[in-house]
């Protein structure tokens, strides 16, 4: 590792510090989010002074070029490929996640993996920087959680309320693009989309449970016991874990015909009424969130503004005439940027920050 003095600026706290050029390897380097790792680690300049990729055997050999240089894709295998490494982001799926942490870890490389494979194990911290940043500087078996897409939009909205006023109950419905399946999965709405034009009755479905072109379909990931899908399970879950609280959440998640970016309808229960004027005047301030309420202008995030985009966009911000302490707002975040490599990328930031890495 290289170490030189400059002058770094993260999305949630700018200072001076020691950076480390720092060896970084992605796992699942061809996937969406392996390509987004590449694309956001240049975007927030971040201390790369080598890059290692790996894939499957499949991916194996491919090139890929980073800041003006070609890298080829290693074979992931047990061997000590990591030795020397200080950061992996790992994007291959929990079973691959699962077996190989060992290998990725032994040497001391840190692993932040994108899985669901880890995120509620005690010992491993789920962690997004704008709400338990600190957490991330204790992890005892060297891996650190990305929290699940549409947690992470969440409750990067909800922190700063919850700062004004203890929030005891959470609905959400959310809207969850075709991208949050993968890559093959956005292909697959393209090409259904394409063979709808056409005049094809019977289009092409692979990755979804039915057609999405022209679809919501209210079922993501398998059904557990209770009729809640697993991916609901996860945001009841992990918000609690991330923010450290009793907080009761209720998700219906839904896949809408949209290419990339997911929204949600959020409805909380404080337990003291927040007004809307109150609630935007916290999330102006709040780091990694952009208010956009202006709806008698008609503006509001919608997935067309917001792709491609770092911040969690919220608007729609009212009072809910349900609730004597209830406050409802719309939320908007690109999942493949914050959603999963921005967000993986910035707790390294913020452990660099922290003199993790020194």
């Amino acid at each position: 590792m290289v170490c030189k003095f400059c002058f770094s600026n993260f999305a949630f706290l700018t200072i001076y510090t020691l950076i480390i050029e720092m060896k970084v390897a992605i796992v699942g380097a061809s996937g969406a989010v392996g390509q987004e790792f590449m694309r956001v680690l240049d975007e927030q300049n971040f201390p790369v002074d080598e890059l290692v990729l790996f894939g499957s055997q499949r991916s194996a050999g491919r090139i890929f070029t980073f800041r003006g240089k070609d890298h080829v894709v290693k074979q992931l295998q047990h061997n000590d490929d990591f030795m020397g490494i200080d950061v992996a982001f790992v994007s291959a799926g929990a079973k691959t996640a699962v077996e190989f942490a060992g290998t990725i870890t032994k040497h001391g490389t840190i692993m932040i993996d994108n899985s669901s494979a880890f995120r509620m194990d005690d010992d491993v911290p789920l962690v997004v920087p704008e709400v338990n940043g600190d957490d991330a500087l204790d992890a005892p078996r060297h891996i650190i959680a990305n929290p699940n897409c549409s947690t992470i939009i969440m409750v990067v909205a909800l922190k700063p309320l919850d700062n004004i006023s203890h929030i005891r109950n959470v609905q959400v419905a959310t809207y969850q693009a075709a991208s949050g399946a993968g890559l093959e999965a956005m292909q697959e709405l393209a090409l259904q989309q394409s063979e709808i034009a056409c005049g094809k009755r019977d289009t092409t479905v692979k990755h979804f449970q039915h057609q999405l072109a022209y679809n919501v379909i209210p079922h993501i990931d398998v059904f557990a016991d209770n009729d809640y899908t697993r991916e609901e399970m996860k945001m009841v879950r992990e918000t609690c874990k991330i923010m450290h609280s009793d907080i009761r959440v209720s998700a219906t998640c839904v896949r809408v015909p949209v290419m990339r970016t997911h929204s949600e309808a959020v409805w909380i229960e404080t337990e003291r009424p927040i007004s809307p004027d109150e609630a935007r005047a916290a999330l102006h301030l709040a780091p990694g969130v952009v208010v956009v309420d202006e709806p008698r202008s008609n503006t509001y995030p919608m997935p067309i503004t917001c792709a491609h985009s770092d911040p969690v966009y919220v608007g729609r911000i009212r009072i809910d005439t349900s609730s004597d302490n209830g406050l409802t707002f719309w939320v908007v975040g690109d999942q493949i940027k914050k959603g999963a490599a921005l967000n993986a990328v910035q707790i390294a930031q913020y452990m660099i920050a922290h003199g993790a890495f020194n």
